[in-house]
């Protein structure tokens, strides 16, 4: 099993529908940490429905075509694949519940050499099934840490978002709770069993189940839309971030942050273990 580039790059990905209603942002936002304190008014309306608000991280798990990199013939070692980046930018709110169209397509791939894997980088378009508006454009790096030496032509990685070398302008500490995997799993759709069942953890080489990259992107993203947008929704525009250590359920990440105008640049790392969980993070919002 190889990957060919031409082929990959032409990989056609079939759309893929979803319906949503209030209960899916509410879980969504309850997989993400939202709800901890039940005096909290501020993160109320994100898992209530009275006066509903859906965070805008949720885009990054709309119109989800499936692991087509396992369900499509690509040429990929999927049991090796990893996903190394996640993005998206909102091109308007998120509504409570809607229909939507996920159009995924291959940007590019990039060869590292033999035994140092490949990179594939994907972009998906969320539409709104019923107008045809683009809603958001949610891009993803995934590392395949088995297929590098295939022989793609020459393709320079791009550079990370490079973190501010100054203090933090701002600090937000957000726990984690121990069924936080059990919970995302269901709103988020990613049922791998490395996050729910202790042997397969172990079998990945982990001690217990770690929590979905995606789980700890959406509870970055909370960090942001707290510190920079007040909790508005609307002021939060774009969010991108690298993958780089795992969380265990019930710590506590630590998202610091540099505000540069409208660019936001921020990291998290978890606070028990002092290890940096996302790296190179980049937000646009409004003033």
């Amino acid at each position: 099993m190889t990957i060919v580039y031409e082929k990959l790059m032409a990989l056609d990905i079939p759309p893929a529908e979803q319906a949503y209603t209030s209960k899916d942002c509410m879980l969504y936002a309850l997989g993400v940490g939202l709800g901890h304190d039940p005096m909290n008014e501020d993160e109320l309306p994100f898992v209530y429905e009275k006066n509903l608000k859906v965070l805008p991280s949720m885009a990054a798990v709309l119109g989800y075509v499936g692991f087509w990199a396992r369900d499509r013939d690509t040429g990929i070692d999927w049991l090796k694949m990893v996903n190394g980046e996640q993005g998206f930018t909102l091109h308007r709110p998120l509504k409570g519940e809607n229909t939507v169209v996920g159009r995924q397509r291959i940007v590019e791939v990039i060869d590292k050499g033999p035994g140092k894997g490949a990179l594939v980088y994907s972009e998906r378009k969320v539409t709104d099934k019923t107008t045809g508006e683009l809603i958001a454009t949610v891009t993803q790096t995934s590392f395949c840490r088995a297929d590098g030496g295939f022989g793609g032509p020459p393709r320079q990685t791009p550079e990370p978002h490079p973190i501010p070398s100054r203090t933090p302008d701002a600090v937000c500490d957000l726990g984690t709770r121990p069924e936080a995997a059990l919970i995302y799993r269901l709103a988020g759709g990613d049922r791998n069993p490395l996050h729910a069942e202790p042997a397969v953890a172990k079998q990945a080489g982990f001690p217990r189940p770690i929590l979905h990259g995606l789980g700890n992107f959406g509870v970055a993203g909370h960090a942001v839309l707290k510190t920079m947008c007040g909790y508005d929704p609307s002021r939060h525009l774009s969010f991108a971030c690298r993958f780089s250590a795992p969380v265990f359920p019930g710590e506590t990440l630590r998202t610091e942050m540099w505000r540069d105008g409208t660019i936001v640049s921020f990291r998290s790392r978890v606070v028990e273990r002092d290890a940096v969980a996302i790296n190179n993070g980049r937000a646009e919002v409004k003033p």
